[in-house]
């Protein structure tokens, strides 16, 4: 077989080679080498190392490229390739020396023959080898030229051949040489057969009369080529080692390189860390610059107003002296507020009256060159304002100039009216910019000082002066000080007050500009941030979500992004609320979603807050505006499946049995349950946003124009197809669903308020997907994972291994299914307003035909899972129905199953459902002739005589009780005092004294 596979194979090789095939013969010697079958490759091997077919320096040019330090490497490989080629040229010398042995060898074999043949006169049959030789020679040019016919002929057979050999990366470059002609299509032919390459050798052997003896000459030459073969495999070890020793040189280099990389990493760092300290000396520089520009303008504004006021000495001089009483009230109105302020914190006793004695201001007026000075002691003030004509003046002044200042504040703060604003708030129009700035400056040195004079209640009507002194004064450290002291006017500002604080902050930032507002504003949050009272904690965190549109973008997403991410960790629960909320604003102007995955663990973060108010904030306003703004909806849906289950799995397990129920069931700590619980309500906040995507992503057009809003059951069959990719709408179906399945397999029975709220996020989505998407996605999904037999039709089958994987394997698991999946499809799936008339009959089928087929009473986990349904107040009555069905039944087990739900069901009905149905089907039951059924009926009255209060209630009670104390039954009497003393802590004093009677 080897013999022929070799024959095969070399006819290949030659019909390749003489057509010119040269990519086809390429291919064909990798394939030939990388199948072990070196023997055959040796021409090949040959033909593609004749220089003068494809001259080396031809070769070179494409290896032109070269590196400093791996020169050395690629001089070894070209050694390594020279050294394989000169044992391939000894390998070709031993096997033509072998052939010529072989031939003289078979020359002496063939002279007696020959001679006795001569002898005898006997022609001989044989032909000489020289003629053998001949034959085999013969090349198909002898024969003339291959004709169209036989070529395409050829070309088949050879395709079939490398095909059948699987050489199939052969064949596919065969496909591509052969472009005049279609390999696929053979034309009916002699030469059409199938193994066609096979047959013609057999034709071909067949026709010569020394096959024999070529496969025995083929046999010999095969073992001296394995025995060469072995000598090259030992020289091919040797190389192999080179080859490691290089391999461990590129390694050594590869680090080295690698080294190198990391430092000009480094360098690199370093380098933009020295551009930007570069940058922030330029910016410091700048501002520098304009200071000194804004002070030299200043000093050529006063230069100017002295020149002015020296040549108008002589008309203003008489002008002063005329009234000097006049002119001193007036300047004492212009810079009257310390004076003011202090003498209304000396008549509400504000401050102890040795300071307000003490305390004297005292007023320059300028009057040409000289100045005069006006002292107010304080002692005489204090008499002053014992009268009541003072006190009224003073307030009506206070009033008057905050109400003034206020209404002209929107005037000074704008730059076009910079200079009237001024004059408004100093209460006098000032005759140049040098008044305007020494009036800046008064009111810059003073308002520190009235400040804590004045009443806390009052003093956001300091505010406009404080905003004008701050925008206006030219000295960054007396700017810096305003702030300071804007920031601490209220110790603990109220929320109305901070509204005020933020209002005037915010009108500063528009006016002072963004260099000003990161430069003076932000620091001083800064500094608030960890303040003693939350108060001044919360105007940071208000702050930040005010001024962001006031700074350059690249500080939002880093200096206030810091700040916020500290108030997130916030001991006060209104200043982490307020973090939420201001987060919120502040992506709005994020430039760019760089920092969205930082953003996105603070979400989750504030998500898991124990705080109720943060959490609402967070679902609120938060996560809606960072699903718009980052757009990775899917991202955050995953990491939000991925928290739910981890916070269910980190607990410990209910049992430490392995292989048991409550193995598999984990006990939840107060902070995990709340955690689970809110990230399920976030689940149910996004659902909205997973529903639009899934619709705007919709590959079919026409079917989703057809279905709306909802997803139609034409659109589910194309879906069903398979033939394009859904992902957004498949979620639902491969990710959400099996994590809840996964999540509620996790749960002790205890957990009815987590499993409500996913039954609950259930039913919604049969809301905003529609029924179809309920009948034919969600209800096998949930079918299939409590092993029950599902119509899968509608399901891809791409994905259909992943649905049917969630069907439990083991008796373990069937009981965990039912126990905690169950209540979801009863409640969840079936209980949906379109589903009400199936839940009916899949519940009938659960309670009452499986068990009148096969009697047995309910397991418990059936029993539960009807429990958890009757949470359900829609459902009361469609269960009722149903148990009254198996009260009235004339099987036994199911009557004893019957009065066990209703035992369990008492304390999740109110008292009418109690009197109407309850206690009618638990006296039918008490009733009953069989003793078993009657008896089962005791501990559900006790149930009832625990939970209601009612005297009519309690009445049919007490009548029951006698009626089963009268059988005398000793089993009766236990069951009726087991069933009353633990409803005696819960009762009415007539049921007691029923049980000490």
């Amino acid at each position: 077989m080897d013999v022929e596979r070799s024959s095969l194979c070399n006819c290949v090789v030659n019909f390749l080679l003489e057509e010119n095939y040269l990519l086809t013969a390429f291919e064909l010697l990798h394939e030939l080498l990388d199948d072990g079958r070196d023997a055959q490759a040796i021409r090949l091997k040959e033909y593609f190392a004749d220089p003068s077919l494809f001259p080396p320096d031809q070769i070179s040019r494409f290896n032109s490229l070269r590196v400093a330090d791996p020169q050395s490497l690629l001089e070894e490989k070209q050694a390594l390739h020279e050294k394989l080629a000169l044992c391939e040229y000894e390998l070709r010398l031993a096997q033509e020396d072998t052939s010529k042995l072989k031939e003289e060898l078979q020359k002496k074999a063939e002279l007696p023959s020959l001679e006795n043949n001569s002898t005898n006169g006997n022609v001989s049959l044989d032909p000489p080898l020289d003629i053998i030789r001949q034959k085999k020679s013969t090349t198909m040019s002898n024969l003339g030229p291959v004709k169209d016919n036989e070529r395409n002929d050829l070309n088949c057979a050879v395709k079939e051949y490398l095909l059948m050999a699987g050489y199939r990366l052969t064949a596919m470059t065969f496909y591509e040489e052969v472009t005049d002609q279609n390999l696929d299509a053979w034309p009916n032919s002699p030469a059409c057969v199938p193994d066609a390459l096979r047959h013609y050798y057999y034709q071909y052997l067949s026709s010569t009369e020394e096959a024999a003896e070529e496969k025995i000459a083929i046999l010999r030459e095969k073992e001296s080529l394995l025995k060469e073969n072995e000598r090259l495999s030992h020289e091919k070890d040797c190389l192999q080692k080179n080859k490691e020793v290089a391999d461990g040189q590129i390694t050594a280099l590869t680090r080295s390189i690698d080294s190198l990389q990391k430092e000009l990493k480094e360098k690199d760092i370093l380098v933009q860390k020295m551009k930007q300290l570069s940058e922030n000396q330029r910016k410091e520089l700048n501002d520098c610059r304009v200071e000194i520009t804004y002070l030299k303008m200043q000093i050529e504004g006063w230069r100017s107003g002295k020149t002015q006021s020296t040549s108008n000495a002589d008309h203003s001089q008489p002008h002063s002296l005329e009234n000097p009483t006049e002119e001193t009230n007036s300047m004492l109105m212009d810079t009257g507020e310390a004076e003011t302020s202090l003498a209304c914190a000396v008549f509400d006793s504000t401050i102890p009256e040795e300071i307000a004695q003490k305390e004297v201001i005292a007023v320059d007026v300028p009057e040409g060159e000289s100045t005069s000075s006006v002292p107010v002691h304080g002692s005489t003030e204090f008499e002053a304002l014992r009268s009541e004509d003072a006190e009224s003046n003073t307030a009506e002044m206070l009033n008057g100039q905050a109400n003034e200042v206020q209404k002209n504040s929107p005037e000074a703060m704008s730059p076009e009216s910079g200079s009237q604003a001024d004059a408004d708030i100093c209460g006098d129009k000032l005759p140049d910019n040098t008044s305007n700035l020494e009036t800046v400056q008064i009111l810059a040195d003073a308002l520190p000082k009235i400040a804590p004079y004045v009443l806390i209640q009052h003093r956001e009507e300091l505010l406009p002066l404080m905003m004008c002194a701050i925008e206006r004064h030219p000295e960054s450290t007396t700017r810096d000080s305003l702030t300071h002291t804007l920031f601490n006017l209220i110790k603990r500002p109220d929320e109305q007050q901070r509204k005020i604080i933020m209002d005037a902050c915010v009108n500063l930032a528009k006016n002072v500009g963004e260099m000003r507002t990161e430069t003076e504003l932000l620091p001083q949050c800064w500094e608030q941030i960890n303040h003693k009272n939350e108060e001044r904690r919360l105007l940071v965190a208000q702050s930040c979500g005010e001024l962001a549109e006031f700074v350059r973008p690249e500080i939002r997403d880093s200096l206030i992004l810091s700040i916020v991410q500290q108030l997130v960790e916030d001991s006060a629960t209104v200043v982490r609320e307020a973090a939420a909320h201001n987060l919120a604003l502040l992506l709005l102007h994020f430039p760019n979603t760089e920092k969205y995955f930082k953003v996105e663990e603070l979400m989750f973060q504030l998500v898991c807050d124990p705080a109720g108010v943060v959490v609402d904030a967070t679902l609120k306003e938060l996560v809606p505006t960072l699903v718009r703004w980052g757009n990775k909806l899917d991202h955050m849906l995953i990491v939000l499946l991925s928290h739910i289950l981890n916070s269910a799995q980190r607990c410990p397990p209910l049992s430490g049995v392995e292989g048991s129920l409550e193995s598999h069931l984990h006990v939840l700590g107060e902070r995990e349950r709340w955690n689970i619980d809110v990230l399920l309500r976030m689940l149910s906040e996004l659902l909205p946003y997973v529903k639009q995507k899934a619709i705007e992503t919709c590959p079919f057009s026409a079917a989703s124009e057809s279905a709306g809003m909802l997803f139609s059951e034409s659109l589910l069959q194309l879906y069903a197809r398979g033939q394009v990719v859904w992902s957004a709408f498949e979620w639902m179906h491969i990710e959400c669903f099996p994590h809840l399945i996964q999540l509620v397999c996790l749960l002790p029975q205890k957990e009815d308020n987590l499993r409500a709220r996913i039954a609950k996020f259930l039913l919604a989505v049969s809301e905003q997907y529609g029924d179809c998407y309920l009948t034919h996605i969600m209800l096998p999904v949930f079918l299939i994972s409590i092993g029950d037999n599902a119509d899968l039709t509608f399901f891809p089958s791409s994905i259909l291994p992943k649905i049917e994987g969630l069907k439990p394997n083991s008796s373990v698991m069937e009981r965990l299914a039912t126990m905690c999946v169950m209540p979801l499809l009863l409640a969840g799936v079936l209980g949906a307003p379109s589903k009400r008339e199936q839940l009916e009959s899949y519940l009938r089928k659960l309670l009452v035909q499986d068990t009148s087929e096969e009697p047995h009473r309910l397991h418990a986990e059936i029993v539960d899972a009807v429990r958890f349904l009757c949470t359900f107040v829609e459902h009361h009555s469609m269960i009722f129905n149903i148990l009254w069905e198996m009260v009235v039944s004339s099987n036994i087990d199911m009557k004893i199953s019957a009065a066990n739900l209703l035992r369990v069901l008492v304390p999740y009905i109110d008292s009418k459902l109690v009197s109407t149905h309850l206690l009618p089907a638990l006296v039918t039951l008490g009733s009953d002739q069989n003793l078993s059924v009657k008896y089962s009926s005791i501990d559900a009255f006790g149930s009832v005589a625990q939970h209601f209060k009612s005297d009519m209630i309690v009445e049919k009670i007490c009548i029951q009780m006698d009626a089963f104390l009268e059988d005398g039954s000793q089993e009766a009497m236990i069951a009726v005092v087991r069933a009353l003393v633990v409803a005696v802590p819960h009762t009415t004093d007539k049921l007691r004294d029923y049980i000490l009677q």
